[in-house]
């Protein structure tokens, strides 16, 4: 059995035979020395434990549950206004608070602990990235960004996702026509799927930056291919995973989204600011490189031909980490490395299957901590996974694996 240090991430293998001799087994982290206890209910299947993950708070509430405790926060009175009359019309929703600004935000966490959270940008006293920071240091919750600012590919939205936030979304209007009953509907819709989030699998991202100039002339050699599919929510599980990476080792990394080639462009420039690793956009006749993470949007349909070039062709949105992921179990063999994150549909389920049937290895994200269940539910129902790690566990397992994997070679050789 493999568990997983909640500290540091190190991948800790557990002696069968003590679970078969006793309940529970004390032990320390092989990296960090932090006290780990497993216990025989731990052992389980990952189709088991992903089950059980789909149990969430969206659930209960249909179920006659207590309502969902949500705190407003902007200094705009009529935005206030208008969103606590649109979460108020749901049922299984009640504000329980406002405020104006950060600090009063953080003033009345304690008193009427909220369950989720909305939060504007642009505020004075205390801006929302500022709470945002002090939030997830006083008392984790579920924070959703609703603000002018935060729209998809905007700086500012990955700044609240690498401090915390589940998630963002503009603030509700009527310019250009837009139905304001539709934007009530997917602002419930977001409450409810932050509030499923497990906060302790959350990771505020504390980084350095990095001045780098993006070279695809310089090729170093790579033995390992991890392909990473993010689908819906691919932003935040991104940026709990490709900072944390290591750049050192003989591996390159292709993750394949599901936004727009623009809003990837975006988000590889805001990568490369505090990335150690190098992060390229994915490009067309390129060649692979070890130390490097390449990233892939919608609709491109990538191909590794002749060990290491690559070749982008145009495919629908739908099949985009489902083609990655079969080219690297084709081309990589054993050495191909499946990772599953966020997603609401079946892209890349069947393209993981395919890198377990050469002999890869698979890694999927904890279900709890997605804020779309449905793609890593569905990966984990149908094979038998070799590991299941939350978000925040991601790169440390990953990192794990493959310093364990490059000695295994070593030693081979």
């Amino acid at each position: 059995m493999i568990l997983f240090c909640e500290e540091c991430g190190t991948r800790n293998k557990v002696p069968s035979d003590k679970l078969e001799e006793q309940d529970a087994y004390q032990f320390k982290c092989t990296l960090c020395r932090e006290m780990l206890l497993v216990s025989k209910s731990q052992k389980k299947s990952s189709a088991q434990v992903a089950m059980q993950a789909a149990k969430s708070p969206v659930q209960d509430l249909s179920s006659g549950g207590p309502p969902l405790k949500v705190l407003v926060v902007d200094d705009s009175s009529i935005i206030r206004k208008v969103l606590s009359q649109m979460i108020g019309s749901d049922h299984n929703k009640v504000v329980v608070g406002e405020a104006v600004h950060g600090k009063e935000a953080l003033d009345l966490l304690d008193t009427i602990k909220p369950d989720v959270i909305t939060l504007d940008i642009n505020m004075p006293v205390m801006d929302g990235l500022t709470t945002l920071k002090h939030i997830m240091i006083k008392r984790p919750t579920p924070t959703v960004m609703i603000s002018a600012l935060t729209q998809e590919g905007a700086t500012e939205t990955f700044d609240a996702l690498k401090y915390g936030a589940i998630d963002f979304l503009p603030k509700p209007s009527r310019v250009k026509g837009e139905n304001l009953s539709t934007q009530k509907a997917e602002i419930i819709r977001k409450l409810d799927l932050a509030s499923s989030v497990q906060m302790n699998s959350v990771r505020y991202l504390r980084s350095s930056r990095y001045d780098k100039k993006q070279n695809y002339l310089h090729e170093r050699p790579y033995r390992n291919v991890v392909a990473i599919g993010a689908a819906e929510g691919g932003y935040g599980a991104l940026l709990n995973l490709i900072p944390h990476l290591r750049k050192d080792l003989p591996v390159t990394y292709i993750a394949a989204m599901h936004q727009p080639a623009k809003h990837v462009d975006a988000f590889v420039n805001y990568l490369n600011h505090f990335c150690p690793m190098d992060i390229h956009r994915i490009k067309d006749g390129a060649r692979l490189s070890g130390g490097t993470c390449y990233l892939a949007a919608a609709g491109e349909s990538v191909s590794i031909v002749e060990g290491s070039q690559i070749e982008i062709s145009s495919n629908s949105k739908d099949h985009t980490i489902n083609r990655l992921m079969e080219s690297v179990s084709e081309s990589n063999q054993q050495n191909a490395v499946g990772v599953i994150l966020t997603g609401a549909g079946e892209d890349g389920v069947e393209g993981l299957g395919k890198i377990i049937e050469k002999g890869g290895t698979s890694f999927v994200q904890d279900p709890v901590s997605c804020l779309f269940k449905l793609t890593p539910l569905l990966t984990a129902k149908r094979y038998d996974i070799d590991y299941l790690v939350s978000g925040k566990q991601m790169a440390g397992a990953i990192n794990s694996f493959l310093v364990a994997h490059a000695g295994q070679k070593e030693i081979q050789k």
